[in-house]
């Protein structure tokens, strides 16, 4: 576990490093959960297993123990602070793939381009408020619209946040249950996937 000053207190990283690793993911929880969620969880096993190095970050003001997340500047300018520094230490010098869960994507999206990743992950990614799909107003979707990076969307086939629609170079996997996605299996079989494309195999086969 890795403490990141951020102009708003402290962020963690759990970083896990791949043995020679091809790239590196970084992701971000949801408002209110933390990074043990099932579905962070079952992209960090698919990514470290694809040979990349994964970071899961936890906010500051989760660090502080608020579950109350602060406004998106914050946020972004935390997490933007923990790349940073992420990649001026554990993970310095790999291709960055950025991504969370819920708010986490959301974070994700925003940044990606100051970030200087090459791709975005976004779990359950909030497209809407749950009731509010015909409000053009709380549409989330311009933000995830906004990456021009090759993203994987992962996101329950019941999921009251809404489904994203597939566009080019997004790719939208539906998989079972709503937008806690506890079904950790085929989140993990989606990102391997997904990650092999991204990655392919060597020709000697090695990862």
């Amino acid at each position: 576990m890795v403490e990141i000053a951020t102009p708003y207190g402290p962020a963690r990283a759990q970083v896990e490093t791949a043995a020679d690793p091809r790239g590196a993911l970084v992701l971000g929880h949801g408002a209110g959960g933390g990074v043990g969620a099932t579905d962070l969880g079952a992209a960090a096993q698919a990514a470290l297993a694809g040979g990349l190095s994964v970071a899961l970050v936890e906010q500051p003001y989760r660090v502080a123990g608020r579950r109350s997340q602060p406004p998106a500047r914050q946020l972004d300018e935390a997490w933007l602070a923990v790349i940073e520094a992420l990649s001026a230490g554990p993970i310095g010098g790999l291709a960055l793939i950025v991504g969370g869960r819920s708010a986490g994507a959301r974070v994700a999206c925003r940044t990606a381009d100051a970030a200087g990743a090459v791709a975005a992950l976004c779990l359950a990614f909030p497209v809407h408020p749950p009731g509010r799909a015909d409000d053009p107003e709380k549409s989330r979707l311009p933000e995830l619209e906004g990456v021009k990076l090759p993203v994987l969307v992962v996101q329950g086939e019941r999921d009251p946040f809404g489904m994203p629609p597939e566009a080019p170079g997004r790719t939208v996997v539906r998989v079972p249950g709503d937008h806690s996605l506890r079904a950790a299996g085929p989140v993990r079989e989606a990102v391997s996937r997904w990650l092999a494309e991204l990655y392919p195999p060597l020709p000697n086969g090695s990862a």
